[in-house]
């Protein structure tokens, strides 16, 4: 009689069943000898939280992509706003062609002209000029006209003078009345035109002139800009008796800028 607890030997027998498998299923809980851990949340998927591939973070770069769009084409739009600009501007420009005036100081008298050891002057001046308008298709308009005379850079007198306009290719002849009545100035513009004067009866002056201009043409026109007019050394011979006193040399070309 066979042994049970003797091991089996030889080829094992054969599976009725032809396909390889066993015809019955192992038991329950007999198929694996260890129980296998739960795959890793997203293990399969990649982290799709994460994902760029996913739809929340899609839609998120399908938004930087719409602003990045965005805002090259505003700023492509600025450009092509400020090349439009420069051009029309340019094209005007040398239509144009736009001059700045010229200035002349054709006279410059003072009389009753008076200095006090306690730093008072008084005196009465006028100042002529010539204006001329050297462009061919834009009129001027002046306004806001500030003028004043210097010794040195200190200012001893101060006024306006009217408006006014001038057509193409014109010159226009202005005055500009200074009058002073006990103005106090700085010890050493004293000391100054009394030591020019105790010469040879000479003050060197100078003159500044502010304002407003606006270019116009036909179909075009400036906005409104300040311009600046300076005549210096004018000298002015001051007599001691009281008399009148005028600019010596002949008249002055001043500087203009804009």
């Amino acid at each position: 009689m066979a042994d049970p607890n003797r091991p089996v030997t030889g080829y094992p027998a054969a599976n009725p069943q032809g396909n390889g498998y066993s015809a019955n299923p192992p038991p329950s809980g007999t198929a694996y000898p260890y129980t296998a851990a739960p795959p890793p949340s997203g293990a399969y998927y990649g982290g799709y939280q994460n994902n760029a591939y996913y739809p929340n973070n899609y839609q998120s770069d399908q938004e930087s992509v719409r602003r990045a769009t965005c805002l090259r084409r505003i700023f492509a739009f600025v450009i092509g706003l400020v090349v439009i600009f420069g051009t029309i501007t340019f094209i005007v420009w040398l239509v144009l062609r736009p001059q700045l005036p010229e200035f002349r100081v054709d006279s410059f008298s003072i009389s009753n002209f008076t200095l006090g050891n306690n730093s008072l002057v008084s005196f009465t001046s006028e100042v002529r000029l010539t204006a001329r308008n050297p462009n061919k298709k834009m009129t001027l308009m002046y306004d806001h006209i500030e003028a004043v005379i210097f010794y040195k850079s200190s200012s001893i007198s101060v006024t306006t003078v009217p408006p006014f306009y001038q057509a193409t290719k014109n010159e226009t002849s202005l005055a500009a009345n200074f009058a002073a009545a006990g103005s106090f100035v700085e010890k050493s513009v004293l000391d100054g035109i009394n030591g020019e004067r105790g010469k040879n009866g000479n003050v060197n002056f100078n003159f500044r002139m502010l304002s407003r201009v606006r270019f116009e043409a036909k179909a075009w026109t400036t906005r409104r800009r300040y311009l600046k007019v300076f005549c210096g050394d004018l000298i002015v011979g001051i007599p001691t008796n009281g008399s009148v006193g005028a600019l010596t040399g002949g008249p002055r070309q001043c500087r203009v800028g804009i």
